[in-house]
C-alpha cells in the first residue's frame, strides 16, 4: 500500500498494513485481544486485570435498555481515558458545526437545493477543521434529531483524537481513503465504503491519499440498525456478515501534549493528556465501530411494471417509536438492471413527507442527466416536489415501450432520508458552490396533454389488456346511446 502523502510517516504506514484484519458481523458480541490472555475470563471487572490493565466500560445505551437493544463494550487498557486535564473550549471556535437547530443558527426553506462539489482547501486542514454542517433538525441535548455534514481535508490528524459526545457518525468518503484509528482497532475506509463511529469513541483520521472529501450523517439519541426484510424474506439487501469490525491494536509509551477534541452540544472542547487514547490491549462487547462495502449490497428491483420505492435500497436505518418511520435512513442507488415494461423507469416524480439529502460518490445519477456531480449534494425537504430533470424525462419517453433491459452501471448515489424537517445552515445557503440554477432543470418540462386523442399509437389499458383509445371511446359512445 503506497502512501501518497509525504506527511504520512513510515510509522503510520506500518499502522495500516495492506492485509489489515477484521471481524465480521452486524450486532454481534465480539471479543478481541492484541496479546493472548489479555481478556479477563469469567467476569468483566476483576480486582486485578491480566497484564496490569485497567477495565473500562463504554455504554451506547442506558444500563436498563432491553437486552436486544442494549449496547456496551468493555475495554482493557494500559491507561484510563479519565487521565486527562480539564476540558476547555477549543480556540479559535469552530463556527460551522451545529447540533441545536433553531431560528438563531439555521433557516427553513422548501426550495429544492443543490450544491456543486466543494473544492479541497489549499491551507492545511484536517478532518476536524474540514467538517461543517449543511442542515439538520432536533437537538443533541434532547437526544432526538440528526445533522448532515460534509468534510474536505488535506492533512492527517496529528497528536490528537476526536470524540463525538453528541451522536453517531456515519461517514461516506467520496474522494481519498481514510485510515481511521479507534479504541477498538484500525479501519481502512475507501470511497465506495462507509464507516460508523458510535457516540463516545475516540478516533483519529489519517489521509494516505492526501486530499479527501465526503459526507457525514449524525444521529442523536439512537443507533443505526439493519432494516427488517419483510416479504423479501431471509436474504438480500445488506448482509450482516459483510459488516467489518476492527481487531484489538494498541499504542504504548509517552506522548506529551496529546489532545482529545470532544464535540459536545455542537461545540468543541479540548483536554491534554500524556498518552495515546489508542492503548486498548483487549476488548469485548457489541458497541463498536464498523465499516461496510457498498458493492456487497444485494439490490432488489421490480421485474414487471412500475418503479420500486427507494426504501427497497435501505442499507441502515435509525428507527423512531412510530413503526416504519425513520429518524434517518441510509439508502443507496447501486448498479442494477432496469427491466420494467410499459414503465417510466427513472425515479417517479413525487412529494414526500420525509426529507431527502442526496450525494453522489461516483458515476452519474439516473434521475439527473446534468448538473449532479460526484462530491455534490442536493436537498429536497418535506413535501417539496422533485424528480427527474427534463433531459432525463424526454430521453426516457423517446425510447418508448420498446426499450429493452438496461443496466445502470458504474454509479453509486446515496440518500439520507429523515422524518424530521431540516433547517439549513447559512454558510450552506450562501456557499459559492450553491447551484442557483437548479430549478431550471425542471422548467423545460412541457405539457404533453392531448385530451381525447385519436392517435393510432395512443394505447390505454382495459381489464389488464392494451386497448387503442379510439376503440375505447367508440365503446363508451355506443354504450351511452344504448342507455
Amino acid at each position: 500500500m503506497e502512501c501518497k502523502d509525504s506527511s504520512i510517516t513510515s510509522h503510520c504506514c506500518n499502522k495500516f498494513p495492506s492485509d489489515l484484519e477484521y471481524q465480521s458481523g452486524f450486532g454481534n458480541h465480539f471479543s478481541s485481544e492484541a496479546i493472548v490472555g489479555a481478556l479477563p475470563q469469567g467476569q468483566n471487572s476483576p480486582l486485578i486485570c491480566p497484564f496490569g490493565l485497567y477495565a473500562e466500560q463504554i455504554s451506547g445505551t442506558s444500563f436498563t435498555s432491553p437486552r436486544k437493544l442494549n449496547q456496551r463494550s468493555w475495554l482493557y487498557r494500559i491507561k484510563l481515558s479519565v487521565t486527562h486535564e480539564p476540558f476547555r473550549p477549543r480556540l479559535p471556535r469552530h463556527e460551522k458545526l451545529v447540533s441545536e437547530f433553531d431560528q438563531s443558527n439555521s433557516s427553513a426553506t422548501p426550495t429544492q437545493l443543490r450544491w456543486k462539489p466543494v473544492e479541497i482547501p489549499e491551507t492545511p486542514t484536517d478532518f476536524i477543521d474540514g467538517l461543517y454542517t449543511i442542515c439538520g433538525a432536533g437537538s443533541s441535548y434532547l437526544r432526538h434529531g440528526f445533522a448532515i455534514h460534509m468534510y474536505t481535508a488535506n492533512k492527517s490528524m496529528e497528536n490528537c483524537a476526536f470524540c463525538n459526545a453528541d451522536g453517531d457518525f456515519l461517514i461516506v468518503p467520496q474522494q481519498g481513503r481514510l485510515w481511521i484509528t479507534t479504541e477498538c482497532g484500525r479501519l481502512q475506509v475507501s470511497p465506495g465504503e462507509i464507516v460508523i463511529l458510535p457516540q463516545g469513541f475516540r478516533f483519529s483520521v489519517d489521509l494516505p491519499d492526501g486530499p479527501s472529501r465526503g459526507y457525514v450523517a449524525e444521529i442523536f439519541g439512537t443507533h443505526l440498525q439493519l432494516p427488517d426484510l419483510g416479504p423479501i424474506g431471509a436474504n438480500g439487501l445488506a448482509a450482516p456478515r459483510d459488516f467489518l469490525v476492527p481487531v484489538a491494536w494498541y499504542e504504548d509509551g509517552s506522548q506529551p501534549g496529546y489532545t482529545i477534541v470532544q464535540k459536545y452540544g455542537g461545540e468543541l472542547f479540548t483536554a491534554k493528556q500524556d498518552f495515546s487514547p489508542f492503548n486498548v490491549v483487549a476488548w469485548h462487547g457489541n458497541y463498536v465501530p464498523y465499516k461496510y462495502d457498498l458493492s456487497k449490497f444485494c439490490p432488489y428491483n421490480t421485474v414487471l411494471i412500475d418503479h420500486s420505492d427507494p426504501s427497497i435500497n435501505t442499507v441502515l436505518t435509525a428507527p423512531t417509536d412510530k413503526p416504519g418511520v425513520a429518524l434517518l435512513d441510509f439508502v443507496i442507488f447501486p448498479p442494477r438492471w432496469l427491466v420494467a415494461e410499459h414503465t417510466f423507469r427513472p425515479p417517479y416524480y413525487h412529494r414526500n413527507c420525509m426529507s431527502e439529502f442526496m450525494g453522489l460518490i461516483y458515476g452519474g445519477y439516473e434521475a439527473k442527466a446534468d448538473g449532479f456531480h460526484p462530491g455534490g449534494a442536493s436537498l429536497h425537504s418535506c413535501m417539496t416536489p422533485h424528480g427527474p430533470d427534463t433531459k432525463t424525462y424526454e430521453a426516457t419517453i423517446a425510447l418508448g415501450n420498446e426499450a429493452g433491459p438496461h443496466k445502470i452501471a458504474d454509479t453509486m448515489a446515496f440518500m439520507f432520508e429523515s422524518c424530521l424537517i431540516p433547517r439549513v445552515c447559512p454558510w450552506a445557503l450562501e456557499s459559492p458552490f450553491m447551484d442557483h440554477d437548479y430549478y431550471q432543470c425542471w422548467i423545460g418540462l412541457k405539457s404533453h396533454f392531448s385530451g381525447l386523442s385519436m392517435k393510432e399509437d395512443n394505447i390505454n389499458f382495459q381489464n389488464g389488456k392494451p386497448v387503442e383509445r379510439k376503440w375505447k371511446m367508440l365503446i363508451v359512445q355506443l354504450a351511452s346511446v344504448v342507455l
